[in-house]
């Protein structure tokens, strides 16, 4: 997805991190000393279990690799969290895996929060309600419904909560909650709770030993809150999930301090302040004993090192330089002292930056007003909030040195008309925040809140003022929405017309909000959703409204049938189409243009940017979001308010040079991306290429041959090799092939490489050769008692069968026979040869070079090509296989890892294991199910603002946010750029109609008239029109529609009355004028 990473890079370092006064104490090594204690869950309905786990928030992660209470760690399943696993990695997986959790008040923040945990697969989690179910629950619980009504809350969503996984243990408590319950917790959630209580049981937790990690979270109305207590001394393993930086060693100084210079290949992240180790220097070998070293000074290639290497040795060549991440403790305060003195608090819009100590003194004065009432303020009820505005005002007095000097009486009204409500979009942001907070206290990864965060979001409100009419409660499902927003909206909500692309992590949780919301609930709107994709197994760790008996079923098809269970006045309509140019006759002009807002729900660059381009042209609002891990961003764009998506672009991602790849990898990344172009094109481009040939083998050879280039040259050479030498029609000979091939890539090949640039080897300019970054290499020695090696014959030979179709005998996956196969493999011998040409030019984009025999050298080999085909036997095809990383059983990653870490020890670079292996080749991007709730939480309380109508920029937001750190930044909009002419001014958002059967001169007198000189005129890709050709005058006196039906074979569809053209203009001083989009209605 596209991140707005320059401005986060940024604001990591220029943010403050608000933290509380409560002390921050950095370790150098966490202590090993291990805490357990049982655990007992009790089920309210018919289902009772005991379960013994350990503690492990405040332990050393070293203790999760053996035994958990003397019992064998319970097993990953890589298949559904591979994409969690790559944010979080094993070690936090199995701690979540060992943790029970406690939510109490399953209101719809309790659910949301609850979600979010089983997803991320926890032991066990205790859902504690004592209430009913009310109807103004089915505003944001969306495990309720009307027939639950009456019943208690935790054990109506104890049944919908297990279906999102079976391997959690989830109950419910139905009794009111006492102190007592919480020591079989290692984390308990509050989301409806008195202060009195809440400080009674804090102490509890934060007095335990080992203290119990407590998060005390509150939605009311546009309004959130959080307060968390991991306890007195809180081990942060991670603080922020990053991968270690790195960098490679150029030169180091023998001085006090040294200045270490590293290659220019990437620029060094490293900070002031660093731990770093150093590895692999040839000279200065002292700097190799692992001891970690201060970085000072830090520069983008180099910096100082805290350290007098002046009788060092001199260094000659090689290192590694690699960031030691440091183990943080963090000593939180008890909610009892917090409440007293917060300290700093975490800001997440600097336009607020005066609104989180008002929101902290408002949720107090809320809690005295329900103590003293026993209820929230009514919506609309002056006499209410004035009441709360006393409260406030009386707690402020005796603030001490915390007392506010004025109280803003129309936040307090705002705050007092929505303090009963529990809108979606707040209970799925907070929902996403709580959860990960909960994640981090059961096991150490990224930093928690320290220690109150608050938020709102009072921009969302209609800009027209409302009325107590309009926030009186109509006895439905939206009465607490209505009671913030008002019955307008909520009918213009209904009414809506809705456009989401996608419904897969964001889809789901997109589809859960809507529906809660009301959008499109009536027979009046219409939710439209498409996606092209099935459901997979991997789906189902955020996808929460899969189930693994819809796995292979159509994801737009299910989420919608789903959502229409949490309301079932959704009017939805699931389609499986994708969004692009080729389905314009689906979604067509009569369909764009009834729509309000189009959301999108991608995981790709392409489809945002069509999708950005289609709302452009139809000036159609489009909310934007993705995610990536622990990060989520969000952007509006708004017709004729905000810049639109296409707008700014990240610079493409740095790739690695062909010959690095090929012959001088220096990381695993090179490695990696080296085995799966090799994976694809042994197992996937060849077989495709071979049966191409047979299925018109005349036809290929004149396609050969008129190409005549190198790259038909070496097609030609792989299909012969393929067919001829390497053809295999037994498994041994897939054996015998697999063996051959091992010493082709990491014996011969390196061999080759060695001879032709040997290790004291210099450039053109008298540098050595082999200098940083490329890494000398050296060949492998063929051993089957060699797991690595052994394990590579396995898959390269299963995988090579398949391709040709021969049947896999059972002795295949047996290690003992399969070396005795391997054994009878006669290797030939290799000697280097000279003159072999070895490509080291980084802007090289092709490894094979022309020559002027091509032509003749392609006649031979169709020739031979010919030949070998008459040996096939009838009906010979091959099979060609795509990769696909997400079947563990198939071998792809087998041999994948297999071909990468072999080439990584031929370099002498770090091996990975199959599941770092498949993160990087497979390119799967990280997430997980918080981030994804967070993000559409943000995105539909914009939705407020554009069905509302009438909202100016500065309301609107984009947001930027890491959990991980944690991290919010909200901004608003970028306006889009104004270009001016004469008295004119327009932007992207404007297209110019014009109505009419026009000429192109009559086109050209309009622009004229306008001070615009029209010099080109395209259609699509072609030019209807340029003035600097003679023969183009001959068109002007044609309509512009016959015109681009005969040069641009334009077809304009029957339901479309217009076509557009694209004009290049000059003002009278011959300047470049860009103007918008000409369409001209010629129906």
């Amino acid at each position: 997805m596209r991140f707005l990473r320059v401005l986060a890079r940024g604001l990591l370092y220029m943010l403050p991190r608000k933290r509380a006064v409560g002390a921050e104490v950095e370790e150098d090594q966490v202590t090993d000393g291990a805490q357990t204690k049982k655990a007992k869950v009790e089920s309210s309905n018919s289902v009772a279990s005991e379960a013994a786990v350990s503690e492990y928030s405040h332990m050393s992660p070293r203790k999760m690799d053996g035994e958990v209470n003397g019992n064998s760690v319970t097993e990953i399943d890589e298949d559904l969290h591979s994409r969690q696993l790559a944010v979080y990695g094993r070690e936090t997986m199995r701690r979540l895996f060992a943790s029970n959790v406690l939510v109490s008040g399953l209101n719809g923040l309790g659910a949301e929060i609850a979600k979010n945990l089983v997803l991320a697969g926890i032991k066990s989690i205790t859902l504690q309600d004592a209430q009913s179910v009310e109807m103004w629950d089915l505003s944001s619980n969306f495990f309720l419904s009307e027939e639950d009504i009456g019943k208690n809350r935790a054990s109506a969503c104890v049944q919908k909560l297990q279906e999102l996984n079976n391997a959690v243990l989830v109950s419910a408590l139905t009794e009111e909650l006492a102190v007592e319950h919480l020591s079989d917790f290692q984390a308990v959630v509050f989301t409806d709770i008195s202060l009195d209580k809440a400080i009674k049981f804090d102490d509890y937790c934060h007095n335990h030993q080992p203290p119990i990690s407590f998060v005390k979270a509150e939605v009311r109305g546009l309004f959130g809150s959080v307060f968390c207590d991991f306890g007195p001394q809180f081990t942060v393993v991670d603080v922020d999930g990053e991968e270690p930086h790195a960098g490679i060693i150029a030169s180091i100084s023998n001085d006090n301090p040294a200045l270490v210079s590293c290659v220019d290949d990437e620029r060094l992240e490293f900070q002031d302040g660093d731990l770093v180790v150093f590895s692999e220097i040839h000279g200065m070998s002292e700097l190799n004993d692992g001891k970690p070293r201060k970085v000072k000074n830090a520069r983008p290639y180099s910096f100082t090192l805290e350290e007098d290497t002046t009788n060092f040795g001199t260094y000659e060549k090689g290192g590694i330089v690699t960031q030691v991440k440091q183990p943080k403790i963090l000593q939180f305060k008890p909610l009892r002292e917090s409440l007293k003195d917060p300290g700093d608090f975490l800001l997440s819009d600097f336009s607020k930056f005066d609104r989180p100590p008002l929101l902290h003194l408002a949720f107090q004065a809320l809690d005295k007003f329900k103590q003293d009432y026993g209820r929230y303020p009514v919506a609309g009820s002056k006499d209410d909030a004035q009441r709360l505005m006393n409260f406030a005002v009386s707690i402020n007095e005796n603030s001490g040195d915390n007392k506010l000097e004025e109280i803003d009486e129309k936040l307090f009204s705002i705050f007092a008309n929505g303090s009963g409500a529990i809108l979606n979009p707040m209970a799925a942001i907070f929902g996403g925040i709580v959860g990960q907070e909960v994640v981090k206290a059961c096991s150490g990864k990224f930093h928690p809140l320290f220690q109150f965060f608050y938020f709102d979001s009072i921009e969302s409100l209609p800009v027209e003022p409302l009325e107590p009419n309009d926030v009186k409660p109509l006895n439905c499902r939206y009465d607490a929405q209505i009671s913030v927003f008002g019955s307008k909206l909520q009918k213009k909500m209904e009414e809506a017309n809705i456009f989401m692309v996608g419904s897969g992590a964001l889809g789901c949780e997109f589809l859960k909000n809507l529906a809660l919301m009301g959008v499109s609930c009536s027979r009046k709107g219409k939710l439209t959703i498409t996606d092209d994709d099935v459901i997979e197994k991997s789906n189902l760790s955020r996808q929460f409204l899969f189930r693994d008996w819809n796995i292979g079923q159509a994801k737009s098809t299910v989420a919608a049938s789903a959502a229409g269970s949490i309301n079932s006045s959704l009017h939805i309509e699931a389609l499986q189409n994708r969004a692009c140019p080729e389905t314009e006759n689906v979604f067509n002009d009569a369909f764009w243009e009834s729509l309000n807002v189009v959301i999108n729900a991608l995981d790709n660059v392409n489809a945002r940017m069509y999708m950005d381009m289609r709302c452009l042209y139809f000036q159609k609002p489009l909310l934007e979001s993705g995610t990536l891990g622990a990060k989520c961003n969000t952007q509006m764009v708004i017709p004729h308010l905000t810049e639109n998506y296409g707008a700014s672009r990240d610079p493409p991602e740095k790739q690695a040079p062909m010959c690095t790849v090929h012959s001088f990898p220096h990381n695993i990344d090179h490695c990696l991306t080296w085995a799966r172009s090799e994976f694809e094109g042994l197992l996937e481009k060849t077989p495709s290429e071979v049966n191409t040939f047979l299925s018109n083998p005349s036809e290929y050879a004149s396609a050969m041959r008129k190409a005549g280039d190198a790259q038909a040259r070496d097609l030609l050479q792989r299909v012969i090799e393929c067919l001829d030498k390497e053809r295999c029609d037994t498994f041994q000979d897939c054996i015998t092939w697999a063996r051959i091939k091992f010493e082709d890539y990491f014996s011969n090949r390196v061999k080759q490489l060695t001879f032709t640039f040997p290790e004291d080897s210099a450039t053109s300019t008298g540098a050595p050769f082999w200098s940083a970054p490329k890494r000398f290499p050296h060949a492998l020695q063929f051993s089957a008692s060699d797991p690595g090696h052994l394990h590579f014959i396995m898959a390269a030979s299963i995988l090579r069968a398949e391709t040709f179709g021969i049947s896999i005998p059972d002795w295949a996956k047996n290690t003992e026979k399969l070396v005795d196969a391997v054994n009878k493999v006669l290797v030939p011998d290799f000697q280097p040869k000279k003159g072999v040409k070895i490509v080291t030019d980084e802007k090289a984009t092709n490894l094979s070079s022309a020559s002027l025999d091509d032509a003749a050298v392609i006649n031979d080999l169709i020739t031979n090509l010919e030949e070998c085909a008459k040996k096939l036997p009838a009906g010979f095809k091959m099979k060609p296989i795509q990769f696909e990383k997400d079947d563990d059983t198939n071998y792809h990653m087998d041999l994948i890892a297999g071909l990468a870490n072999m080439r990584a020890r031929n370099y002498s670079i770090p091996e990975v294991d199959k599941l770092k292996a498949k993160f990087i080749a497979g390119r799967i991007i990280p997430a997980i199910a918080t981030s994804t709730a967070m993000a559409t939480g943000f995105v539909c309380l914009e939705l407020y603002k554009v069905l509302s109508g009438g909202h100016k920029v500065e309301d609107y937001r984009n947001t930027f946010a890491n959990l991980a750190l944690p991290l919010f930044s909200m901004a608003e909009p970028v306006p889009p750029k104004v270009i001016k002419h004469q008295d004119m001014s327009w932007t992207v958002w404007d297209r110019w109609i014009i109505k009419g059967d026009l000429t192109l001169s009559e086109l050209l007198q309009w622009l004229k008239a306008r001070g615009l000189n029209a010099y080109s005129i395209s259609c699509g890709t072609s030019l209807l029109y340029n003035s600097m050709f003679p023969r183009h005058k001959d068109r002007l006196g044609k309509k512009v529609a016959d015109v681009a039906k005969e040069v641009a074979k334009l077809e304009v569809p029957s339901y479309r009355r217009h076509l557009d053209v694209v004009v290049a203009c000059e003002d009278d001083d011959d300047n470049d004028i860009d103007i918008p989009l000409v369409s001209i209605y010629f129906r």
